[in-house]
């Protein structure tokens, strides 16, 4: 019973952010959420620029591309600190017995772990980096439209869309770090490690669909679509 609970607790954090992936896709069919009413502002924000030479979405692209470059960046130094720890071993296995509540680590299920936290942070890397190249698509495709108000709406909402892939990969790579927390509440208990990915995914959900930046944003699309009813 306890290799199996340890096993579990370890691989828990992994299995319920791909699970998150996954499932929350299929929620977002019956409730939107903050991501999907963030997607119908980033159609507006193409259907305006399509209208106006100024640098400003420029700018606003190079904002969005520099938070992903440093979260891919911290990534990178996670890994790197991973692969350092399987190097001193010997002295984490030391200060486990300090830290843990009642508990025995033994070197395998140790190092079981690191791969599941190794695992996660390589995730992470490949979806800020996979963000950032998107991201670089919308700003070539966002300076190569036409300026004069003459862009079909088919090729907005393509424009738009490549903006959400490049959102929807930079919040993937954002809940893996927030899964490799409850990896490291596993070195103080298993049963932390599991309560705090149920913690986590509560926290994902109500961020998700729940929250009031979910309410801000979606009158914000009502009010919206209130204007260009009433402008047409």
């Amino acid at each position: 019973m306890q290799i199996s609970l340890s096993l579990l607790s370890t691989f828990f954090p992994l299995i319920c952010y791909l699970g998150y992936n996954i499932v929350v896709p299929l929620i977002e069919k019956r409730r939107p959420s903050l991501s999907v009413i963030m997607n119908m502002q980033r159609q507006r924000w193409v259907a305006n620029a399509t209208q106006r030479e100024s640098p400003f979405d420029a700018i606003l692209s190079g904002n969005i591309m520099g938070s992903v470059s440093f979260l891919a960046s911290t990534a990178v130094l996670l890994i790197l600190a991973v692969f350092a720890v399987f190097g001193q071993l010997p002295a984490l296995m030391d200060a486990l017995q300090l830290l843990s509540i009642e508990r025995i680590y033994g070197v395998q299920e140790v190092l079981v772990h690191l791969v599941v936290m190794l695992a996660l942070f390589v995730l992470a890397f490949f979806a800020f980096t996979l963000s950032l190249r998107q991201f670089n698509h919308f700003c070539i495709m966002l300076g190569a439209m036409d300026r004069d108000g003459s862009t079909a709406p088919d090729e907005i909402r393509a424009i738009a869309q490549m903006n959400g892939l490049g959102a929807r990969n930079f919040n993937s790579g954002v809940r893996a770090y927030y899964f490799s927390v409850a990896t490291v509440a596993w070195f103080v208990s298993e049963w932390l490690a599991i309560i705090a990915c149920v913690v986590t995914i509560m926290l994902l959900l109500h961020r998700e669909f729940f929250s009031s930046a979910h309410r801000t944003a979606a009158n914000a699309a009502v009010m919206a679509a209130r204007r260009r009813e009433q402008s047409q």
